[in-house]
């Protein structure tokens, strides 16, 4: 009798699946679409794990290389996805050399976990359904469903980009070792921040280029980014989101941290893609940014310069403005034993720095 109720109920799911779930779920959800999702729940759903969240193999058989929607697979609907769909690969983004670890890191996804991570001890991981709510997911709003941080017993609902990402990049108990707390770099309360919560403090950011600006005074300006902005695919045409990308964290594009390397449009091409390099190495807004950004006489080796991580976070300064934020494998106390910025007037552009860098100690260095 009760295999004969989960048929029937089964049978109803695959006939009227929008009827059954019209009420809890957007109607232009797209999985629940039929003219997308053509056999409807049981596309997904025929021998599903609902403990782990399904896995992301599921994800994979419509999301995946192309060739699988010409396979048979075996708890798979026939036809279950339409031709001529505008999907693409982001299977493909997983076999990128940097990624979030969605098939590194299998079986640990629970489907009722809460983020961020109260445990220390939990290995880190980042299932498809961690970022992507299937049943809510609309065309207009890709966070739809997703459940963001608990404060207290409530549980907020994302709506940013940025929200989504603090769910794994924030307070969770367990950030590697080299991490920390991203809602803490890009709190609206630090003397500097790259504009992704809000419109940076800065208002003259002369090194921006269009439509790029400090504040947004006409339409086409553009005063605040997302995390999407910076990580993400190498390649356009790919997927958008932090699935994979061939430069180190999941970036758009080549960012080098290290020390000591020739300044070129590569080395540095994420922050070019913001920042005019003529602008930056004309020195217009620190008087001697091509000496350290490309060394003296722009030689290479021991004369070559230091990446802009050397003296910026990419992402907020909780202590300095114009994100100055030292790295430390770098940049050590000066003799005096003091490592800090002190700025010498407002929007003047002057500063002094107190710290030792490449042998040379500043007590201070004054421009």
């Amino acid at each position: 009798m009760i295999l004969k109720h989960i048929v029937a109920v089964m049978g109803l799911l695959l006939i009227f699946p929008l009827v059954l779930f019209a009420a809890p779920y957007p109607r232009d959800a797209v999985h629940l679409d039929s003219k997308r999702v053509a056999t409807g729940c049981s596309t997904c759903h025929l021998s599903f794990n609902f403990k782990s969240g399904g896995g992301p193999e599921t994800c994979i058989i419509c999301h995946g290389e192309p060739s699988r929607l010409t396979k048979e697979y075996k708890n798979m609907p026939k036809n279950f996805a339409p031709s001529g769909s505008n999907r693409k690969n982001v299977e493909a983004e997983f076999v990128k050399p940097y990624r979030h670890p969605t098939f590194d890191a299998r079986g640990i996804h629970r489907s009722k976990e809460v983020l961020p991570e109260a445990d220390s001890r939990m290995p880190r991981h980042a299932e498809c359904v961690d970022c992507h709510n299937p049943h809510f997911v609309t065309t207009e709003n890709k966070f739809a469903g997703i459940r963001g941080k608990r404060v207290g017993n409530v549980i907020s609902s994302v709506s940013k980009e940025y929200e989504l990402c603090y769910k794994c990049h924030a307070e969770s108990a367990n950030l590697p070792g080299r991490q920390v707390n991203k809602r803490m770099e890009f709190a609206l309360t630090n003397p500097s921040f790259h504009p992704v919560e809000g419109e940076g403090k800065n208002t003259a950011v002369i090194s921006l280029l269009k439509p790029y600006k400090e504040k947004k005074i006409n339409a086409g300006d553009v005063a605040t980014i997302s995390c999407g902005d910076c990580h993400g695919s190498e390649n356009p045409e790919s997927p958008r989101g932090p699935h994979g990308s061939q430069y180190e964290h999941i970036l758009v594009d080549h960012y080098s941290t290290s020390d000591k390397q020739p300044e070129t449009p590569y080395t540095y091409a994420l922050c070019y893609r913001c920042h005019d390099r003529t602008s930056i190495l004309g020195n217009e807004s620190f008087r001697y940014h091509a000496l350290h950004i490309q060394g003296r006489g722009g030689g290479s080796g021991a004369d070559s310069g230091t990446s802009c991580y050397t003296c910026h976070s990419s992402h907020g300064s909780p202590d300095n403005k114009y994100l100055i934020a030292f790295n430390k494998s770098v940049v050590s106390p000066n003799s005096q034993g003091q490592l800090k910025f002190v700025e010498k007037g407002i929007s003047t552009f002057r500063g002094e720095c107190y710290l030792s860098c490449h042998g040379v100690d500043h007590n201070p260095k004054v421009y």
